[in-house]
């Protein structure tokens, strides 16, 4: 039997017994309402086994849930760490990558620079050359044009 039903036995007995006239006082069955009151004092002990069961299960789901939302929130700090972390080793990677070609862009046109350079040294030298050539071949050809 619950408390419930016995709560309501209870009930219907009151309002089932004889009133006495000319008062809101009734009268009942003295061994049925000593029975009633036995069975909800035995009743009730374990209802409140199953209440606080109850309380004790609703705490250990919210203590797991907030252990595990916990968790969660760790691991999605973790994971917001892990990116910046991936992120500013991204930006330092492409800073050395920018400052690399930079670099070799500074060290192309040295070389380029040079190699105009040495061309065109080269050029004069073999201009310069050239005219000394030129003129001795010219002076060459003067000299024979006076052996006739």
């Amino acid at each position: 039997m619950d408390l419930l039903s016995a709560l309501n036995e209870l009930e219907e007995l009151i309002e089932t017994s004889g009133k006495i006239p000319l008062t809101r006082k009734v009268m009942v069955n003295e061994d049925r309402i000593l029975d009633l009151l036995d069975r909800i004092r035995t009743t009730i002990p374990e209802e409140i086994r199953q209440a606080k069961w109850i309380i004790q299960e609703r705490e250990k789901v919210m203590n797991d849930s907030q252990k595990e939302a916990m968790r969660l929130l760790e691991d999605a700090q973790k994971q917001v760490e892990k990116q910046a972390d991936e992120s500013e080793v991204a930006r330092k990677a492409k800073d050395m990558a920018d400052e690399i070609v930079a670099r070799a862009e500074d060290n192309a046109r040295e070389l380029r620079e040079g190699a105009r350079r040495y061309a065109d040294d080269v050029l004069t030298n073999l201009m310069e050359s050239l005219d000394k050539l030129s003129s001795q071949i010219e002076q060459g050809r003067t000299e024979l044009r006076s052996m006739k």
